[in-house]
């Protein structure tokens, strides 16, 4: 882009550039002062107005308060496009297509875990492999049973016997994205699956442990049987080595696929194709059989977690109680209805870094959260608090139905590990009361808190925007990193 788009406060809230140079719609952040000074500090912004360039796209180019920059959009931007003449880009879902987060309540308290959190956490960190190449949680799959996982998602899962029926109910699409095509995933990505379900993985990759320790919204948390003190427990993973090979399979598709339509890019990492086109459409296809992979390697981790539980603290699995509360995804395109200057248009949303948060009365919302909204899960860092939010309408007009997924990194891994060296992070999380497990120091070192933005000033934005509102706030006591 020759011209720099100048961002102005239109809100105590949102800031707003107008188009220039090959800008179709204005680029705008959902952010506070505090956060603002902060996401300036790299290339997301130009990254977002990037994206603004790009055809077909509707409304404007957006970014939620963890914005940081990404491959090709910023992480934490949301942008939709037009079916009938957008496009698709790989770069707006990521790598981890269907990372999200998962929160199982429990019946415990935080009574029930005195003395007990060191055994659980040892446990925890047997049960469910982490690192890079984590494997081996449940038996290695034949191809045609990871075709069968490509096409039927989390109900795979508990047809293995990991989980329930209901669990499905209360997961973003029932677990289970319709239109995977099996046959649009390349022999690699197979490859690379075949012993990674039920894995964590690396990076910012974690099971956690949490205590309710404060509630909003009361009459909505008893309508979801949730108190304070209660014990509760969170995944965050995604679709391992599979996801990411199916991303870097289309991103060299998409590389062609540009020459051919002769879209204009101001950065090939944004390389895309007309939805219209076969290219998008395999993509699209193989990157639903990703995500179904991702909700069942959740499941079967939640699931999985349920048995260490039961055996660190000798407890059945009625004393346990566990029950998914939501599950949701945060890199993901997705082809929906919104409004769009008075008129409903088919779209392709995509959220890179960003959750669905859609408000009460849509269908998509399970049916026993209608009246409420949907649960929207934000995770923190490990040495502070995470959130459960609902939506709102707000959202619709403000956001495609939108919200924060996290707090969004302001240091690299690498600086993160400097800055650490000369610090035990493993025992400041101690000295605190939350006990932190991970395949080595550097895991643990480059998640240290002050490489996150404050999730609580994240969550404020979006409730004081009305986006989404405060639910619950949760308080680690025990996290297994990936």
């Amino acid at each position: 882009m020759t011209d720099k788009p100048v961002f102005r406060p239109i809100s105590d809230y949102i800031w707003e550039a107008e188009p220039v140079g090959d800008m179709r719609v204005p680029a705008r952040v959902f952010a506070s002062k505090k956060l603002w000074d902060l996401i300036q500090r790299d290339n997301s912004l130009k990254q977002l107005c990037n994206v603004a360039t790009l055809p077909g796209i509707v409304g404007w180019a957006l970014a939620m308060p963890d914005i940081h920059e990404g491959y090709g959009f910023p992480i934490g931007g949301v942008a939709a496009f037009r079916v009938e003449d957008g496009i698709i880009s790989p770069g707006g879902v990521g790598y981890d297509i269907n990372c999200g987060v998962r929160v199982a309540v429990t019946n415990l308290t935080q009574k029930d875990l005195e003395g007990k959190v060191e055994r659980l956490a040892d446990i925890l960190f047997e049960t469910v492999p982490t690192g890079v190449g984590a494997h081996g949680a449940i038996r290695k799959l034949s191809r045609e049973e990871l075709r069968q996982v490509v096409v039927r998602g989390a109900r795979w899962a508990v047809e293995e016997g990991f989980g329930t029926s209901e669990d499905l109910k209360h997961t973003e699409e029932n677990g289970c994205l319709a239109g995977a095509d099996p046959d649009k995933i390349s022999h690699r990505a197979y490859e690379r699956g075949a012993d990674q379900l039920g894995t964590l993985g690396s990076g910012n990759h974690f099971a956690e442990v949490d205590v309710i320790d404060e509630v909003y919204d009361g009459a909505a948390a008893r309508r979801l049987g949730l108190s304070v003190g209660q014990v509760v427990y969170q995944i965050h993973c995604g679709s391992r080595g599979f996801g990411h090979q199916i991303c870097d399979d289309y991103l060299g598709v998409m590389y062609r696929a540009v020459q051919k339509y002769g879209i204009r890019l101001p950065d090939r990492q944004l390389v895309c194709a007309p939805l219209s086109s076969p290219e998008a459409q395999d993509y699209l296809a193989a990157m639903r059989g990703a995500a179904n992979f991702a909700w069942c390697n959740r499941q079967i981790i939640m699931a999985l977690m349920a048995q260490a539980f039961q055996k660190a603290l000798g407890i059945s699995p009625r004393d346990l109680g566990a029950r998914l509360l939501y599950d949701v995804c945060h890199n993901i395109a997705k082809i929906e209805e919104h409004v769009i200057d008075g008129s409903r248009v088919k779209v392709c949303v995509h959220r890179k870094g960003a959750t669905r948060a859609f408000p009460p009365g849509r269908p998509e919302v399970p049916a026993d959260y209608r009246d409420i909204g949907q649960p929207v899960l934000i995770p923190g860092d490990m040495g502070r608090v995470s959130y459960v939010l609902l939506g709102k309408p707000k959202a619709m007009e403000l956001t495609f139905g939108s919200s924060c997924h996290g707090a969004g990194r302001v240091m690299s891994r690498a600086q993160a590990k400097r800055v650490a060296a000369h610090r035990n992070i493993e025992r400041e999380l101690r000295e605190m009361g939350i006990i932190v497990r991970g395949e080595s120091r550097a895991t643990i070192d480059e998640e240290m808190s002050e490489a996150y933005k404050d999730v609580s000033e994240v969550v404020e934005v979006v409730h004081q925007t009305g986006i989404s509102t405060k639910l619950m706030r949760l308080r680690p006591v025990c996290v297994i990193k990936g």
